[in-house]
């Protein structure tokens, strides 16, 4: 059976990614997004809940996952992230085959991931996009979010890969610190030549 071009979209938090995601799907290209997924796992009456609440006991609650409480918890224990990644990564592995099967006759299909590089996802697709913007810009975009703040970004930072290691393992960049119609001219330019 022959499946569509994969193509692996990331890039680190307050780059684009997601507005990135959102031209390729105006395109016509189905789109799969890790992060959305995740958060429907983990809403009212998702599928990971029980786990999740039995493996971090008050974690949960009437709305799902408590994102908070549970960021809270595994924030700075790797022990605890891998404890959570282990209930999380099999499930979001299992709806992104699904997908895959869903959309099996179409000639590409984006996997929008995060952590691309750093889960070793980008070995499971067959061209990297990364979605790039100037630092200062990443960060401002960062620290204009809801509940962000410096201490938080760091850490974030911390954990993705730096920009330029993305860039440089990247089959295409897509520049997010310009204009919107420069960036999704440059989105319908790569469709084309993919």
């Amino acid at each position: 059976m022959t499946r569509p071009k994969i193509i692996g979209l990331t890039g680190s938090i307050g780059m684009g990614k997601s507005t990135v995601a959102a031209m390729f799907a105006e395109a016509g290209i189905p789109v799969f997004d890790a992060d959305a997924e995740v958060r429907a796992m983990q809403g009212p009456g998702g599928e990971l809940v029980p786990a999740i609440e039995a493996a971090f006991p008050g974690s949960t609650g009437p709305d799902g996952v408590d994102r908070e409480r549970l960021g809270a918890l595994v924030f700075a224990d790797k022990a605890a992230l891998a404890r959570l990644e282990a209930i999380v990564h099999p499930a979001v592995a299992a709806k992104r085959a699904a997908f895959l099967e869903q959309h099996h006759a179409k000639p590409a299909v984006v996997f929008d991931i995060p952590l691309l590089f750093e889960r070793g996802g980008h070995e499971a697709v067959d061209t990297i996009v990364v979605v790039s913007a100037p630092e200062a810009v990443q960060r401002a975009r960062v620290l204009a979010r809801p509940g962000m703040t410096p201490e938080k970004f760091a850490h974030i930072f911390g954990l993705q890969l730096h920009d330029t290691h993305k860039r440089d393992r990247a089959h295409h960049v897509i520049d997010t610190g310009t204009s919107l119609d420069d960036t999704r001219a440059q989105v319908a330019a790569l469709i084309a030549a993919l």
